[in-house]
C-alpha cells in the first residue's frame, strides 16, 4: 500500500496551505465588508465616536491587517472563533449547537441521492437506448436543471400543504422521536438530494456503459455466469470508482444548498444562523460559519480522495 500511503500523505499536506488560503480569503472579505462591527455591537444605540473607537481598539480592529490575521489564525487553532457582537456569546458555542443539524440534513440528503442515483444509473445502463433509459435521461435532465429551492416549494405545496403528510417547518431532535426527526427532515433532505441524484445518475450511467462494453464482461457472460453476478460483483464495483471523484463536489453542493433549505423550512442549523448573522451584521458569526462550512467541504473531499485511492484497483496493484 506504499503508493496509496504516499498519495494520501501528499493530499493531507496539501490541505495545510489550502485551509490557510480559505481562512485568509474569508478574513479579507469580512475585513473589507461595509458592515462595521462596532456599529453592529451597539445595535443602533447612540454611541459616540469615542465609544466606537474604543470598541475597535479593544477588539484589535485598529491593528494592521497582517497582525489581525495572525491573531485570528492563532485563536482559530485554539478553537476560538471569537465572540458575537450581538449576543455576546462565543461563536464556537453557536456552531456546536447548529452544526449537528446541518450534518444530519447533509448526510440524509446524501444517502437519498446515492440510493436513487445507483438504482437509476444502473437501470439506465442495463436498458441502454431503450425506453427506461430514455425516460431516466429525461428525468435526470430535468433534475439537473431544477434548483433545490424550487423543488422544495413544489414538495411543500404538494406533500405538506396539499396532502398533509409532512410538516412545513420545524425540527424534532432524534433523541426525542426518531420518527418525528425523520418526518421533519424528509422534505428538506429530498429537496437537497434530487439535483445531486440527477447529476450522479448521469455519471454512474456513463461509467456503467463503459464498463459493460469491456472484454471481461463479455468473457464472463460467455462463460455462463449469471448477469446478476457479473453486474453485481464486478461491473458495479468497478463502475462506481470514477463517480467517487464527483461525489466530493456534490457533498459541497449539499452543504451550500443547506443554507437556503434550512431557512425555507425554519431549521435551526448553520444555514439559518448564518443568514440571521448576515442580517444582524454579526461579522464574527458570519466568518465562523463560513470557515466551518469551508473546512467541512475540504475534509469531505479528503475523505472522498481516500475512498478513491482505496477503491481504485490500479493503485492497489502497485502496492
Amino acid at each position: 500500500m506504499t503508493v496509496v500511503v504516499r498519495m494520501l500523505a501528499g493530499r493531507i499536506l496539501a490541505l495545510i496551505p489550502l485551509l490557510l488560503g480559505v481562512i485568509l480569503f474569508v478574513f479579507i472579505v469580512m475585513r473589507f465588508s461595509p458592515v462595521d462591527p462596532a456599529l453592529a455591537a451597539f445595535n443602533g444605540a447612540n454611541a459616540t465616536a469615542a465609544q466606537l473607537q474604543q470598541f475597535r481598539a479593544d477588539n484589535g480592529l485598529l491593528d494592521p491587517l497582517p497582525l489581525q490575521y495572525v491573531h485570528f489564525v492563532w485563536h482559530l487553532l485554539q478553537g476560538d472563533f471569537g465572540t458575537s457582537v450581538i449576543t455576546k456569546e462565543p461563536v464556537g458555542q453557536t456552531i456546536a449547537t447548529a452544526l449537528p443539524l446541518t450534518v444530519q440534513l447533509t448526510l440524509l440528503g446524501l444517502l437519498i441521492a446515492l440510493v436513487l442515483s445507483i438504482v437509476l444509473g444502473v437501470t439506465s445502463a442495463l436498458f441502454r437506448d431503450r425506453w427506461p433509459d430514455h425516460l431516466i435521461r429525461v428525468v435526470t435532465l430535468a433534475g439537473v436543471a431544477a434548483p433545490a429551492f424550487w423543488i422544495a416549494l413544489l414538495l411543500v405545496q404538494w406533500l405538506a400543504v396539499g396532502q398533509g403528510l409532512f410538516p412545513t417547518s420545524g425540527y424534532v431532535s432524534p433523541a426525542d422521536s426518531f420518527s418525528g426527526w425523520l418526518n421533519s427532515l424528509a422534505l428538506p433532505a429530498i429537496s437537497l438530494s434530487l439535483p445531486v441524484a440527477a447529476q450522479l445518475t448521469r455519471v454512474i450511467r456513463t461509467s456503467m456503459v463503459e464498463e459493460l462494453d469491456k472484454d471481461y464482461v463479455r468473457t464472463a457472460r460467455g462463460g455462463g455466469l449469471p448477469p446478476v453476478v457479473v453486474v453485481g460483483r464486478n461491473v458495479l464495483r468497478n463502475a462506481l470508482v470514477n463517480p467517487l471523484t464527483v461525489l466530493g463536489l456534490r457533498v459541497g453542493y449539499l452543504l451550500g444548498g443547506a443554507v437556503v433549505i434550512e431557512t425555507m423550512f425554519a431549521l435551526p442549523g448553520m444555514g439559518q444562523n448564518m443568514i440571521q448573522a448576515v442580517q444582524d451584521g454579526d461579522t464574527a458569526k458570519v466568518q465562523g460559519f463560513v470557515i466551518t462550512i469551508a473546512v467541512g467541504f475540504v475534509l469531505v473531499n479528503l475523505i472522498v480522495d481516500v475512498l478513491y485511492l482505496i477503491a481504485n484497483p490500479r493503485l492497489r496493484s502497485h502496492s
